[in-house]
């Protein structure tokens, strides 16, 4: 098949590429420098070159303070750019897949959230992805929209700084031997490399709709931290950082948690724990240093 994975040279982005590629599809990897989702001329001059059969939207403004900063920079990504892909998806027959996020809910529930949850965002990131999820959902019938929560892989995420948790964890043990690290904040850390999977899987069935994509199980960041060091055998003195310790600029959900409900009942969920994710990860990483992130101190 022909795939347009766009953001393509990022951290999720780049796993897709591989993903389809081994896959034996004709993938058509385009960045930010190829084309501009936000602008509708963009996407057709450029996806009319590769007339491609799916289109991958991996492409986002995530950087959480900075979405709130430039609101309206961050709903022309991850509002407007599905849209106009959804719309040249319509014109041209495609299917789009498009990335999602667990920030479309705010926490509150505190148990695993289904499909069917009312989403309520606590950000500008989360309200600009929900309302991309909803251009999507409305203007394109043939859609996946995946919904998906703490992914790490082996590309660095450049609008974060290039962070990696897991590297970074290992980096400050190596340096420092004491890490701090949150217990508040309850997730399911997902590979990419088990994500970009699950995406080629979908990409061959018609099962059309929304979906949560996730590793199975949830930890806190403190207990992640702690099967890192496990795993790796990392001598290390870990502590649970304090109350108000990383004060947050920007309200987010302190459980997100997705089920994959509608993958299981459809019989499509390839998804296995968090910890086989990590496992696999550690097995294939460079485990390159990285700088430090505001969940951990030391």
């Amino acid at each position: 098949m022909k795939i347009a994975v766009i953001g393509a040279n990022g951290q999720l982005g780049t796993e897709v590429v591989r993903a389809f590629t081994d896959n034996g599809d004709e993938v058509f990897a385009l960045t930010h420098q190829d084309i501009e989702v936000a602008n509708m001329d963009s996407v057709s001059a450029k996806l009319r070159e590769s007339r491609p059969e799916i289109i991958v939207n991996t492409s986002a403004m995530h950087h959480v303070e900075n979405c709130e900063k430039e609101p309206e920079k961050a709903y022309a990504a991850n509002a407007l750019g599905p849209r106009n892909l959804a719309l040249f998806a319509r014109d041209a027959g495609s299917v789009l897949m498009h990335v999602s996020t667990d920030y479309v809910f705010d926490g509150s529930k505190r148990a695993p959230y289904v499909e069917e949850d009312p989403p309520q965002p606590l950000n500008v990131y989360g309200n600009t992805k929900l309302a991309g999820e909803y251009y999507v959902r409305t203007i394109l019938p043939p859609h996946f929209v995946l919904r998906t929560s703490g992914i790490f892989g082996n590309t660095p995420c450049r609008a974060k700084g290039g962070r990696n948790f897991v590297d970074l964890m290992l980096k400050l043990a190596r340096e420092r031997g004491e890490v701090r690290v949150v217990d508040s904040e309850i997730v399911s850390p997902t590979s990419t490399r088990e994500l970009s999977r699950q995406m080629v899987a979908l990409s061959r069935c018609d099962a059309y709709g929304l979906y949560h994509a996730t590793a199975e199980g949830s930890c806190s960041w403190y207990e992640f931290a702690r099967e890192i060091f496990s795993l790796t055998h990392t001598s290390v003195k870990l502590n649970v950082a304090a109350a108000n310790e990383f004060p947050a600029k920007v309200p987010r959900p302190a459980y997100s948690v997705l089920e994959n409900c509608a993958l299981k009942s459809k019989g499509l969920n390839s998804f296995r724990s968090w910890q086989d994710g990590l496992r696999e990860y550690l097995g294939n990483s460079s485990l390159t240093s990285v700088p430090c992130s505001s969940k951990v101190s030391a």
